[in-house]
């Protein structure tokens, strides 16, 4: 009998073993063929001679919603991140490709003045971020 219940016992758990095998198979996140190419295109936008801008843009985008959204507070806040990681990175970002160095800090000192502004102005945060996000774009594109 004690074979019995230890046969019975490995069945079981060989039994589940294939269902939890089977649906972990199951779940597994597909191969997106469409997700890869978004992602290295992404990757391509955002390579310039300044390097990889990825990091920026994201957080550029972000406080541009907020912005958009009317939540300068959030936007003031993010466009902080965006000084702070700026200033970080000059001295390895600057010496390889000066002027467009210049450009895009012009662009982001303008857009930390709009939205550190007190009081702040809709208008002027809203065109501040546009001019931003056009420089980062040509300069993704150079």
């Amino acid at each position: 009998m004690r074979h019995s219940h230890c046969s019975i016992a490995r069945s079981v758990a060989v039994a589940a073993a294939a269902v939890f095998v089977s649906l972990g198979a199951g779940c597994s996140k597909p191969t997106d063929a469409n997700s890869a190419g978004t992602d290295s295109a992404f990757a391509a936008r955002s390579a310039s001679k300044l390097g990889d801008l990825t990091s920026f843009r994201i957080i550029v985008a972000d406080a541009a919603n907020f912005v958009d959204e009317g939540n300068l507070a959030a936007a003031k806040t993010r466009i902080k991140d965006l000084e702070v990681a700026w200033d970080s990175a000059e001295a390895s970002l600057r010496p390889r490709a000066p002027d467009d160095w210049q450009l895009l800090d012009k662009a982001i000192d303008r857009a930390l003045a709009a939205l550190l502004a007190d009081p702040q102005d809709s208008t002027d945060c809203n065109a501040a971020m546009e001019v931003l996000l056009e420089t980062l774009n040509s300069l993704s594109r150079s």
